[in-house]
């Protein structure tokens, strides 16, 4: 299937390579579909949860609480690829804020960064946002 780029060019030249690197992505099986990443994120994390039969039932419980709780209310809007460290920055602090405790938070977080890291796995996604510095700042959520 054909797809428009995404910006427009100053130069041909500029365009052709635009083409090169999205061809070098292909050929390589690194491209992702922008179009990929759209889904909700709090709908691809309760997929997420549902296609894991393995997991113990009050695992499962304490994941559906963190996505409602924890997740959702923050996330609402958000896709997969709208997920930008900074908000994932601000959203566990806002925990913090809030008054939900350290150790809980940080299962949230958690939580997110596995949902993420699956995303990538299903290519969503290029990158999780949440793994560069994540166990830094679950150590600063739970050190509070």
């Amino acid at each position: 299937m054909v797809r428009p780029a995404a910006d427009t060019f100053e130069t041909k030249t500029d365009a052709e390579v635009w083409l090169t690197r999205k061809e070098a992505e292909i050929l390589d099986d690194d491209w992702i579909d922008p179009d990929a990443g759209e889904v909700p994120l709090c709908e691809y994390g309760a997929t997420w949860i549902d296609e894991r039969p393995g997991l113990r039932p009050k695992t499962v419980t304490l994941y559906r609480y963190l996505l409602r709780s924890h997740i959702a209310p923050y996330f609402l809007a958000m896709t997969v690829a709208g997920l930008k460290l900074a908000a994932v920055r601000r959203w566990h602090k806002k925990l913090l804020d809030n008054g939900v405790s350290p150790v809980t938070a940080a299962k949230a977080y958690r939580l997110l960064r596995a949902i993420m890291n699956t995303a990538v796995d299903d290519g969503l996604i290029r990158r999780n946002p949440k793994r560069s510095g994540t166990r830094q700042a679950c150590n600063e959520g739970e050190a509070r």
